[in-house]
This record gives C-alpha cells, structure tokens and sequence, in this order.
C-alpha cells in the first residue's frame, strides 16, 4: 500500500499559474462540427457557448515531460502525490459573462487545498484548484476543480457499486460515443491521455473494458442539451460530478428535468447506471 506524505505536499497549498489565450472562431468550430452541430463560423465579438473555456489555455508540455499515460508530470503546479492514477472528479462553474471571439484572456489557477483520505482501494489524494479567467472587461469565469490521485486497482478488487440514475426525466438525448468523437475532442483540447484513444493501453494496462469518453465532454454535453431546452434563459452556473465512467462500447444518455431554481442533470449509461450529476442554475 501507498504512503502518501500529506505534510510533503502542504507547501503546494497557495501555488499558482498563469496561463494566456484568446478565444478563436476556428476552436469554437472545430467543437461545433464534434458535438454534431451545423453552425457558421464564428463571427469577432460573437459569445462563447458556456463551457468553450475548456477549448483554450491547453497545457503546453513537451513530450519528454509527460508520463507513461500521457498527461504532464508533477512537481511544479500540480503536486508530486505517488500515486499513477490521475482523475478529474467534477468542478463547479461561474459564468459572470461570456467570453467573446478575438478576445484576449488570461486564466490564474491557484491551488486552494490538498487531503489525503483513505478509500477502498488505498490512499486518495484530492487536490482543489480555483481558476480564475478574466478577459477585456474583467472576470468572466470561475472555476473549482477537483482533482484526485489513487493507487491502480489491485487484481482482486472489487468494483466500485453502481447507482442508478435518476427517473422523471423531462427530456432525454441518446450518445453513441465512438472512437472518433473522442479523438475529436482530445485534440480540440489538447489532451495526450492516453485512456481516450488508446485502446490497447486503456484496456490492457488500466484494465477497463473500452476507450473512457472524457468527463469534460459529457460536462459540454449536458450544457449544450441544457441550454437547448430553455433557450431564452443565461447559465449562470453548472456544477457536476463524475460518479462512474462511460465507455466508447455502448451508448449512453443525457436526461434532465426542472428542479428548485435550477435543472438537474445527469448522464447514465446503458444498464441505467449514473455516471455524472450536475446541477445547472440560470
């Protein structure tokens, strides 16, 4: 079992990092034609759909720095916890305005706490990071992050419980993920982690069934399905969970319905099972 030294990571806590953009009609597209949506380019000063943000500020490691699964090694902003497993277990979202193509914009990412807890299959490290992303006329987005680091599962673990999703659903929308969307979007986002596109690693190595389709990808999902059904209202907020993954071997589905001041939303997969919740406020 893995010892993790929370007090070696502590000094983490207050890090931060400084990262420049600006919003482009070609990204915005490119996310459009990979979510299956028939849009004109757009336009300089056009808003950003809520959620694009993800689309930009892309980590920029060369390829020397990233690790065996394909993300950046750790140590400078992100803590060196030793544990391989990296995930990204939900977020909570701010929309103060939206971001506007051609717009310059600037994002600070602090790190606000780090804990160890010790779960079914070892320790866990969770990491909270806070973004911070600010164009011409000021903050436009906030953003908390939760990350966690865990230990691969032992061969004779086992799997995690599933819970089913919820039912009254106000409307529903069917996913068949398959390699090319994921690949899509990995390289929308620059992403190089290997779970999304390589199957033999993914598979062989992590030991899950199929390629996992990214959780910022079913999060820009539900979003966009949300915003679909109240068209005349702003997002103002959305904050999500990932409970359990989704695979490219079957289809999934995205449902909602109207909550207290807010919608209720989730993804589940095939066999009913819940595999992210989020709650959209506008």
């Amino acid at each position: 079992m893995t010892v993790v030294d929370i007090d070696g990571l502590r000094p983490w806590i207050g890090r931060t990092e400084t990262a420049t953009d600006q919003v482009t009609a070609a990204a915005l597209a490119g996310l459009a034609a990979t979510l299956d949506r028939e849009e004109a380019m757009p336009a300089p000063g056009d808003p950003a759909p809520p959620g694009s943000h993800w689309l930009f500020f892309h980590p920029r490691a060369r390829q020397s720095a990233l690790d065996e699964v394909g993300h950046a090694k750790t140590g400078e902003f992100l803590p060196p916890a030793p544990l391989p497993r990296r995930l990204w277990a939900g977020g909570r979202l701010t929309f103060h305005r939206p971001l506007r193509v051609g717009e310059p914009v600037r994002r600070v990412g602090t790190i606000r706490d780090i804990s160890v807890k010790q779960g079914r299959s070892g320790a866990l490290v969770f990491i909270l990071v806070h973004y911070a992303i600010s164009g011409e006329d000021g903050l436009a987005v906030e953003e908390e992050h939760d990350i966690v680091y865990r230990d691969a599962p032992k061969p004779d673990a086992k799997p995690q419980p599933p819970i089913a999703a919820p039912d009254g659903a106000t409307w529903h929308h069917e996913v068949q993920p398959d390699p090319t969307l994921l690949f899509r979007f990995s390289a929308l986002t620059f992403n190089a982690s290997r779970i999304h596109y390589d199957r033999p690693y993914v598979t062989e190595v992590e030991g899950y069934p199929g390629l996992i389709v990214n959780a910022r990808l079913i999060a820009l999902m539900l979003m966009e399905r949300c915003t679909t059904e109240t068209p005349a209202a702003r997002l103002a907020g959305f904050d999500f969970r990932f409970v359990r993954p989704l695979f490219d071997t079957a289809p999934f589905t995205l449902a909602g319905k109207r909550g207290d001041g807010a919608f209720d939303l989730w993804a589940k997969n095939s066999e009913g099972h819940l595999a992210m919740s989020a709650t959209a406020r506008f």
